[in-house]
């Protein structure tokens, strides 16, 4: 986005790319389907020193301005939940979109190049595998640290770290968590159950889905939970979000059914078994005082587990943390103490809630930055 916007507006453009096929994270990204956008952008959806950086960047490039984009190519999108929005045939839609405006904009590309050096005089040297390069502007795109099979690293951290410009401890965000004991026993049996909750995390929650896995649990709610865990803190999960259970329960009071039936109406019958099994008595509903009702309901509307950590940046989809935001200006990206470095998407300390929002604010630094770019070469 950022080659293609300085390019197009006159900027002599070269991508280096370590690859040898550019955009891996674009196609893997919602499954294959690409969340491209979310409808619903604002700084309250994302997490930084300083959410309130992103705002000028999200207000020069929108959703509606990247639909235009889509629109003009023909390509088709659904509206999964929340304002998230998919390709309706697949990633490959996105990444071929923007190849196209690529060349279109005179933007040269160069594969499978590795960096070797990067020193600054009045411009900025560039050595690589296939030979030197100059530049009067640098911009570093490199995401974080997730996704390392995909070649992610933190060569955007060793860059800034070499400049003098500050990074925030980073760390995976939108990762699965992972649980020993009773709980990873209890998980391991329930693998690739999913249930609707709401999961919390101090002053935060959300309610979405969560996933049984054999090392924890994962699922869009827990995802997003685990941005905000710190090790050593609780989650709380409510397995009835938006119902009130003591009340569901009282009206039952006087039914011989046993608690495992009874709950397995509501929720999945493995999982209200299992549920049963590790943490309560079951017995006929009818056999239950009043207060034993409301220990029931505690246990299942605010059941408090321990995750030991989280599946590392090998599954999470986002890093936390990165290039400090007081170091660069929000309006061009631009360090404010290396005139023509420029840091976007990932890279920068600031991480999107899940559904879309990486992948809008990696268009939107994008675009801001390569605006920038073309304004100091003319």
């Amino acid at each position: 986005m950022c080659a293609i916007e300085a390019g197009r507006l006159g900027v002599k453009v070269l991508i280096l790319d370590w690859a040898k096929n550019v955009g891996k994270k674009i196609l893997v990204s919602g499954g294959g389907k690409c969340n491209f956008t979310n409808l619903n952008i604002s700084p309250e959806n994302y997490i930084s020193q300083d959410p309130d950086f992103c705002r000028y960047a999200l207000e020069a490039f929108t959703p509606k301005d990247f639909l235009r984009l889509t629109a003009k190519h023909g390509i088709e999108y659904f509206e999964k939940k929340s304002g998230q929005l998919f390709c309706a045939g697949g990633s490959e839609e996105i990444l071929s979109m923007l190849t196209k405006e690529r060349k279109k904009a005179g933007v040269k590309i160069i594969l499978d190049c590795n960096i070797t050096g990067i020193s600054r005089d009045d411009d900025y040297l560039i050595d690589t595998s296939v030979g030197k390069f100059c530049s009067r502007a640098l911009v570093i795109a490199t995401g974080g640290k997730s996704y390392p099979q995909l070649g992610a690293s933190g060569f955007a951290y060793i860059v800034a770290e070499n400049f003098g410009i500050g990074v925030t401890k980073t760390k995976p965000a939108l990762a699965p968590l992972v649980f020993d004991g009773p709980e990873k026993r209890l998980f391991r049996d329930l693998s690739g159950l999913a249930i609707d909750a709401e999961v919390e995390c101090g002053a935060v929650s959300f309610r979405d889905s969560i996933l049984f896995t054999h090392r924890g649990l994962s699922g869009p709610a827990i995802l997003q939970i685990s941005s905000y865990w710190e090790p050593g803190e609780s989650i709380a999960i409510n397995c009835f979000p938006g119902e009130d259970l003591k009340k569901l329960l009282s009206a039952n009071a006087h039914r011989k059914m046993l608690l495992s039936n009874f709950l397995a109406n509501h929720l999945p019958k493995r999982f209200a078994e299992a549920f049963v099994s590790a943490y309560l008595e079951n017995r006929p509903l009818n056999s239950y005082t009043k207060r034993e009702f409301d220990d029931l309901s505690q246990k299942l509307c605010c059941w408090k587990i321990q995750p030991t950590g989280t599946e590392g940046f090998a599954k999470a989809e986002a890093t936390l943390g990165g290039i400090d935001t007081l170091e660069l200006s929000s309006k061009t990206m631009e360090s404010k103490k290396i005139r023509g470095l420029y840091f976007i998407g990932e890279a920068v300390d600031l991480t999107g809630h899940l559904g879309g929002y990486n992948l809008q604010w990696a268009w939107s630094s994008g675009a801001t930055a390569g605006r920038a770019i073309a304004s100091i070469y003319d």
